[in-house]
C-alpha cells in the first residue's frame, strides 16, 4: 500500500489490474470500480444489485446501520421517501428554498462587510451559512454567526470531517478490528458524533415542545404528529435513535460538503483571478450591482456554471464515493461477486478521467464550455455519485453554490496576501474526502 494514501494505493492497482478489481481491507475483500463506465454499469444499469450501503469503519460505530446514508433495505426505502418527501414539501426545487438560500446570502455579505477588507479565514463562515439551511429545515430556524452553541456544533463537525479523512482514518479503515482496542483519533471521532447527536436530540425536544419559535413553517424534519403517530407502531423505523441519526446525516453531508466545495472554490479564485473577474462580467451582463442573484440567471450564465462544475470536479470532494454492498450475488463483467461484498465506485477516476477531460490535474472551466461558449454537459461530472444511493441534496447543493458564489463575487472582490502563483491547492487531507488548506482571504468591497 502507498504511504500517501488508500487512493493512491487503488490507483496503483488499476494500472495493473484494469478498472475491476478485488482488494483486501485488512480481512475485508473491498471491489473497486474505476472510471465512469464502469461506475455506471453498477450503479445505474445494476441499479437493484448494487444498491446496499457499506459502511466507513470510522463513523461505523455511531451510524451503525441507521439513518438515510447508511440504512439498508426496508429502512433505507422508508427514510430515504421520508426525507424526499418532508426536503420536497419545505421547498426542495422550488421557490422557498431559493428564498432561503437568498436569505442567507445577504447574511453573509453583511458579516463581510464588517471585515473592512480585512484578512479573514472563511472555513466557519462557508460552514454556518451551509448549516443554516439545513437548520432551516430541521429546526425551522437559522442562527446567528457568533452563537457560541452552535459554532461548536460545526467545529464538531468540521474536526470529525478531517479526523475521518486522515492518514489515521484511512488505517482505522484496514486495520479497525484490531485498532478500536486502542486510543486513536476513532475515539474522538465517536466522542464528536454523540455530543452532536445529544444536541439534535436536545434540540428536536425543544421544538416539539414549543421552545423553538419557527420563522419558517412547518419545521417538517421534526414533526410531532408523525413522532406520535408511528411511535406506537413496535415496526416503525420512525424510532428515537433512526430520527436522531437521520438528522445528523442531513447536517453532516448538507453542511461539510458544500462548505468544502465553497472554501476550495474561494482559492482557486484567489490562485486563478482572471477566472473570478470574468465570472464578474457576466454578473455584470445578466444580474447587475444591485438585483440579487436568482436561479432563474443560472441558464444565461453559462462561464460561472462552468467554473461551479469544474471547481466540483477539480475539488474532488469524495474521492472513494461511500461504500456500497451489493444485496444478492451479482455478476459483473465475468466476474462473480458474493452478496454483502463491499464495493467502492471511485468517483475520482471519473472525475480525472483524460478521456473526458483534456487537462484532468489542472483547474479548467473550458472543460465544461463547447466552441460557442455554451455549458455542456459531461458524463464523466458525477461528483454527486450515480443510481439509487445518489446524494439526496444534490439540487439544494446546485442551488446554494450556485447563489453563494455569485452573491458574494457581486458585491466584493477577493485578494490574498499570497502571490497567485505561490498558493498550494495541495490538500490539507484526503482520505474520505478531501479537504483544502486554510487560508486567509480579503473580502473587498466593490
Amino acid at each position: 500500500m502507498d504511504r500517501r494514501g488508500l487512493l493512491r494505493s487503488f490507483l496503483r492497482f488499476r494500472e495493473k489490474y484494469g478498472d475491476v478489481f478485488t482488494v483486501y481491507l485488512g480481512p475485508r475483500p473491498v471491489v473497486m470500480l474505476c472510471g465512469v463506465e464502469a461506475i455506471r454499469e453498477a450503479l445505474v444499469d445494476n441499479a437493484e444489485a448494487f444498491s446496499g450501503r457499506g459502511k466507513i469503519a470510522i463513523t461505523d460505530p455511531v451510524f451503525q446501520g441507521y439513518g438515510v446514508v447508511f440504512a439498508n433495505g426496508n429502512r433505507w426505502k422508508v427514510l430515504r421517501r421520508f426525507s424526499l418527501t418532508t426536503m420536497r414539501d419545505f421547498g426542495m426545487g422550488k421557490r422557498s428554498v431559493e428564498e432561503r438560500i437568498q436569505e442567507e446570502a445577504q447574511c453573509l455579505i453583511e458579516e463581510l462587510r464588517k471585515s473592512k477588507g480585512a484578512l479573514v479565514d472563511p472555513t466557519f463562515l462557508f460552514h454556518s451559512i451551509t448549516a443554516n439551511i439545513i437548520c432551516s429545515i430541521v429546526f425551522g430556524k437559522r442562527f446567528h454567526y457568533q452563537d457560541q452553541e452552535f459554532l461548536k456544533i460545526l467545529n464538531l463537525f468540521y474536526h470529525t470531517f478531517s479526523l475521518a479523512s486522515s492518514m489515521f482514518g484511512q488505517l482505522f479503515e484496514l486495520l479497525s478490528g484490531f485498532l478500536k482496542y486502542f486510543p486513536g483519533a476513532h475515539r474522538q471521532v465517536y466522542k464528536n458524533l454523540q455530543e452532536i447527536n445529544a444536541y439534535i436530540g436536545h434540540s428536536r425536544a425543544a421544538r416539539e415542545t414549543g421552545v423553538f419559535t419557527a420563522r419558517l413553517q412547518p419545521p417538517p424534519l421534526c414533526p410531532s404528529l408523525l413522532w406520535t403517530q408511528e411511535k406506537s407502531n413496535p415496526h416503525s423505523e420512525f424510532s428515537h435513535r433512526n430520527l436522531i441519526i437521520n438528522t445528523l446525516s442531513l447536517f453532516f453531508a448538507g453542511t461539510e460538503t458544500t462548505s468544502t466545495t465553497l472554501r476550495y472554490g474561494f482559492l482557486l479564485m484567489l490562485k486563478y483571478p482572471h477566472v473570478a473577474e470574468r465570472i464578474y462580467k457576466e454578473i455584470e451582463q445578466v444580474i447587475g450591482p444591485h438585483r440579487p442573484p436568482a436561479l432563474d440567471d443560472r441558464a444565461k450564465m453559462p462561464y460561472t456554471e462552468a467554473v461551479i462544475h469544474e471547481i466540483q470536479r477539480f475539488a474532488d470532494l469524495l474521492p472513494m464515493g461511500v461504500p456500497h454492498i451489493v444485496t444478492q450475488q451479482t455478476s459483473f463483467r465475468g466476474y462473480i461477486i458474493p452478496k454483502d461484498t463491499e464495493v467502492f465506485p471511485l468517483l475520482s477516476t471519473a472525475l480525472h478521467d483524460p478521456h473526458y477531460f483534456e487537462k484532468p490535474d489542472t483547474f479548467n472551466p473550458d472543460h465544461f464550455l463547447d466552441a460557442n461558449g455554451a455549458l455542456k454537459k459531461n458524463e464523466a461530472f458525477i461528483p454527486f455519485s450515480l443510481g439509487r444511493r445518489m446524494c439526496l441534496g444534490e439540487g439544494i447543493a446546485r442551488n446554494e453554490l450556485f447563489l453563494f458564489f455569485t452573491t458574494i463575487l457581486q458585491n466584493f472582490s477577493v485578494a490574498s496576501p499570497v502571490a497567485p502563483e505561490d498558493i498550494d491547492l495541495t490538500p490539507q487531507e484526503s482520505g474520505v474526502g478531501k479537504i483544502p488548506p486554510t487560508y486567509q482571504i480579503r473580502f473587498l468591497p466593490r
